[in-house]
């Protein structure tokens, strides 16, 4: 079917960290997502992006999915939870239930909803044994979320691919470029729209780093960003604190 308007739920994921515009501002798979969309729609498509890095899955049911709703687009992408899974306080079986009910909102209005199971990061983060366990529960909880209220699956878990580190920022944590395009080709081939082919491509993996010159890497990037990751936990921050929404309401594509 044919889409008119799009609406963008969720974190950084959705966002687009780090795929940057020459401005240095975000695009990402969702604007990739909603270009393409409009080109099959014609100008009278709408997309907003609704999307804040750092939030908390409570942040997003309560500030997105609200205007989400007000706006009743046809689609509806709603990826939110990977921020949980990295706090102490992590709740699965509360998230799980409120995760059901969100997309069971989101469905009630007749939108298609696009969800997401997780790509596997852990490989290179610390913490992969508290962790992992977890991202694969949501992941779980997703695919039978999806199934239960029709909604439609992008399974990148199951994307080997994503073990490739070049997928992956400088911070590991966030797509690259490369990665938000593989992202894009990955929803509109489950919407059963066409995309570049290009946006599939690999960069080859790169060769294995000598264990000092990993290690020093890993110094690296404990300091740039894993320290001020911790700083923030610790002072009850979030990277998205002076952060809005990039495209607050429906609007042209081009805009």
């Amino acid at each position: 079917m044919g889409w008119r308007s799009f609406v963008a739920v969720g974190d950084s994921f959705t966002e687009g960290m780090d795929d940057a515009y020459p401005d240095g501002t975000y695009r990402g798979w969702a604007d990739l997502v909603a270009t393409r969309l409009a080109a099959e729609a014609g100008p009278d498509f709408r997309y907003a992006n609704l999307a804040i890095r750092g939030r908390l899955f409570p942040n997003v049911v309560a500030e997105q999915v609200p205007a989400a709703l007000e706006m009743k687009p046809d689609l509806i992408s709603f990826a939110a939870g990977g921020n949980d899974v990295l706090r102490r306080t992590f709740d699965p079986d509360a998230l799980i239930a409120r995760f059901d009910d969100v997309v069971r909102q989101l469905r009630s209005g007749g939108a298609d909803v696009v969800l997401f199971r997780f790509a596997d990061l852990m490989a290179r983060l610390p913490g992969q044994r508290l962790v992992a366990p977890r991202v694969n529960v949501l992941n779980r909880a997703v695919g039978e979320t999806a199934e239960r209220h029709g909604a439609i699956m992008v399974d990148l878990y199951a994307d080997d691919a994503f073990g490739n580190p070049l997928l992956w920022s400088a911070d590991r944590l966030h797509l690259s470029a490369a990665g938000h395009r593989r992202v894009a080709a990955h929803v509109l081939s489950a919407l059963g729209v066409g995309c570049d082919e290009d946006w599939l491509l690999v960069p080859p993996h790169p060769a294995p780093t000598p264990w000092l010159a990993a290690r020093a890497a890993d110094l690296r990037w404990a300091g740039q960003h894993l320290a001020p990751w911790v700083k923030r936990r610790l002072t009850g921050r979030s990277s998205g604190d002076s952060v809005t929404a990039k495209r607050p309401v429906l609007g042209p594509v081009a805009d």
